[in-house]
């Protein structure tokens, strides 16, 4: 099935390629977060990742709006699209950073971490599209 962002997408709009990418990249990391979250959540030591869960559940949540914010961009109100997109990119940092703290001693938190630093990184190649100047 084909993918229905370029169906629609103005030629005038943001570069295809960033911004799907930033798209995807938000999803895989919600779903990254939501997992983690969930395997801390069954963990027998669930009270010293108290933190973790929230920020990983806070980062799921920022990430999905945030690609469901860039997923109907249209170019209409960039000053929207870049707060979410600033607002997205900070949650990452912050969650990669908790995830990687916890990392030495549970994979699914390594894994959320890699995926945080992705989106991270594609929100700040999206906040250097012109479009959203």
């Amino acid at each position: 099935m084909q993918p229905m962002t370029p169906m629609y997408r103005d030629e005038e709009d943001l570069r295809h390629d960033v911004r799907a990418a930033c798209v995807r990249a938000c999803n895989l990391c919600a779903e990254a977060c939501n997992s983690c979250a969930d395997a801390c959540l069954g963990d027998p030591a669930v009270a010293e990742l108290v933190i973790c869960i929230r920020t990983n559940l806070d980062c799921a949540d920022m990430c999905a709006t945030a690609a469901e914010i860039l997923d109907r961009f249209r170019g209409y109100h960039p000053e929207l699209a870049r707060a979410v997109i600033e607002a997205c990119a900070t949650v990452c940092d912050v969650c990669a950073q908790e995830c990687r703290s916890q990392a030495d001693r549970h994979r699914h938190c390594e894994i959320a971490a890699d995926a945080c630093e992705t989106a991270r990184d594609a929100c700040r190649q999206m906040l250097a599209e012109p479009a959203l100047a």
